[in-house]
């Protein structure tokens, strides 16, 4: 008999009230469930996302992108999640691109889908260019996979995934914690090229070059002692 599927939207979010709303009313067009978690935040994210449709979980403090996304995805499989969306808050990415992000999943060829900002026409920063071949190159180093999006925040979790995903870092660093979890679990893979939308709000929001500094230094030492 073949397992009801049952489709959960996690969105970690730390202080996104003004930019929200859309993420999570766009998502539930795809989701049978969106749930937010907010990381400690300090404005109103919590009451607008609820608002909008979503189910809410809270830290009391920040705890950072991937104590969060952790958080989200252990209450999505409390909640019966066969498939889990994972995206970012700020409306970058575009969950208009998520039924080409879960086709791979829904036909069986990939147990977790990674976007690709980088196989469109999107008009990324220099910086982040520069920031994300780092993180990819790191990435390959500490895991031996190559991954061309390796530090986006908006994939997939089939079934199998799902099931066996355990992130233990708590701060961007996830994000190569995940291919990890790949090659250990063998885990089969797709890559969809998605749109992305920089703006001024996203960009002040994203990594200084002193934290990707501080990332990369942290994956290299857990690499060791995990």
């Amino acid at each position: 008999m073949e397992e009801k599927r049952n489709i959960i939207a996690v969105i970690p979010a730390y202080n996104e009230a003004s930019r929200i709303a859309p993420v999570i009313r766009s998502a539930n067009a795809y989701a049978d469930t969106v749930l937010v978690v907010a990381d400690g935040s300090t404005d109103a994210t919590e009451s607008v996302a609820s608002d909008a449709g979503a189910v809410v979980l809270s830290h009391v403090e920040n705890c950072g992108a991937g104590a969060a996304t952790m958080t989200g995805i252990e209450a999505a499989r409390s909640m019966g999640a066969t498939i889990i969306i994972t995206l970012d808050a700020d409306g970058q990415h575009d969950p208009h691109d998520i039924p080409a992000m879960l086709l791979p999943i829904l036909e069986g060829t990939a147990d977790i889908v990674f976007a690709n900002r980088f196989g469109q026409r999107n008009k990324i920063p220099l910086i982040r260019r520069i920031f994300n071949g780092v993180g990819n190159i790191i990435t390959f180093a500490v895991t031996g996979k190559w991954v061309a999006d390796s530090q986006c925040g908006f994939k997939v979790f089939g079934p199998r995934a799902v099931r066996e995903v355990d992130i233990r870092m708590s701060g961007y660093e996830f994000c190569t914690e995940i291919v990890r979890e790949v090659m250990q679990h063998r885990w089969r893979i797709a890559q969809v090229p998605t749109k992305v939308l920089y703006s001024e709000y996203t960009m002040a929001k994203g990594q200084s070059f002193g934290l990707g500094v501080k990332t990369a230094l942290k994956i290299l030492l857990r690499s060791f002692l995990r």
